[in-house]
């Protein structure tokens, strides 16, 4: 059973809740789970005992049998809980005042964790704006510095405005990236969609777009990299100031966290051992399935057209600094 628990899973963290108090209660339900199990039987040991109904006038008679009897010092009411300690790891953490998918790593799991965020994976965020004020924080609880009139703000200024932090934040990605923008290379990481910041960098944000739009609060949904909840409350007052009013953040809540979405995540009321169990479970034969599609692909037999690849090649191979300027210019966001 501790075995089938070690891997990785996802659970809601709702707002107000530090993250610490999450894992500590998901460790705690795991132990409970796991000490509850049916535990091995107690080791039997090998004593020396007086035999019962033994003659007791002998003068010197003491009659001893061999018989093998439970070991004391090994039972569980001597030793305490077999589990007193678990290992649980935290993915990319969330603030007190944020809510949305938190990743959990369990025993081996943790190690699972550090390679796949090594592969530079995207995180979604929903950010809740409200526009007219600002505070020194930039959230809505911190102290009002500034009150403006946002009448004049469309939904149309507002994409402007977004595709141009899109495009700036795009342009950043490739400088992060130390590849060389006219290499093939470069041309075939761009293709995959591998281009990422090589290491530890600054927050960029890959995606930005408007999905609710009711003045004076509006939704946006951020794709991005190296990100925290406090830089996005901050580039929620950028986005104010560039539409020439001010707004604060209401809200951030993470819907996506690589691989893990809000459908993956559980709810407070299911963190369970059995349910953790479940989970885990899950996502280990999802990336199982997705590891046999991927060896399916690279085949040889299901690329017939690959020998003509040379003949072909000089239509396909563009200068990629080319192909960056079209994708990051607000005109074809």
């Amino acid at each position: 059973m501790f075995r089938r628990v070690e891997g990785l899973f996802c659970v809601y963290k709702p707002s107000g809740v530090h993250w610490k108090l999450v894992r500590d209660n998901i460790e705690t339900k795991l132990l409970k789970g796991l000490n509850a199990a049916p535990s091995q039987p107690c080791p039997q040991e090998v004593r020396f005992l007086a035999q019962p109904g033994g003659d007791a006038e002998a003068p010197k008679g003491l009659t001893l049998s061999v018989a093998s009897v439970p070991a004391l010092s090994k039972h569980p009411l001597v030793t305490g809980p077999e589990f007193q300690y678990l290992q649980v790891g935290v993915g990319h953490r969330l603030d007190a005042f944020s809510s949305g998918v938190l990743v959990l790593a369990v025993g081996n799991g943790n190690k699972i964790l550090n390679d796949l965020y090594r592969t530079r994976i995207t995180r979604v965020h929903l950010v809740f704006h409200c526009l007219g004020s600002a505070t020194d924080d930039f959230s809505h609880m911190g102290h009002v510095v500034e009150r403006s009139t946002y009448g004049h703000i469309t939904q149309d200024k507002l994409d402007r405005v977004l595709a141009m932090l899109q495009g700036a934040n795009q342009k950043s990605l490739l400088m992060y990236s130390n590849v060389d923008m006219r290499s093939q290379e470069a041309y075939e990481m761009a293709v995959q969609g591998l281009l990422g910041p090589d290491g530890k960098s600054a927050p960029i944000l890959t995606g930005l777009r408007c999905i609710r739009f009711e003045p004076p609060n509006f939704t946006i949904e951020v794709q991005c990299l190296n990100e925290t909840q406090k830089y996005l409350r901050k580039v929620v007052h950028e986005i104010g100031l560039e539409l020439r009013s001010t707004a604060v953040c209401k809200g951030v809540r993470r819907t996506r966290d690589g691989p893990f979405t809000l459908q993956d995540a559980l709810t407070r009321h299911h963190w369970t051992a059995s349910d953790i169990m479940q989970a885990i479970q899950q996502y280990k034969s999802s990336k199982k399935n997705k590891n046999y599609s991927r060896s399916k692909v690279k085949e040889p037999g299901l690329h017939p057209l690959e020998e003509n690849t040379t003949d072909s090649q000089h239509f396909y191979l563009k200068d990629v600094s080319d192909i960056v300027l079209n994708q990051s210019s607000p005109g074809q966001q």
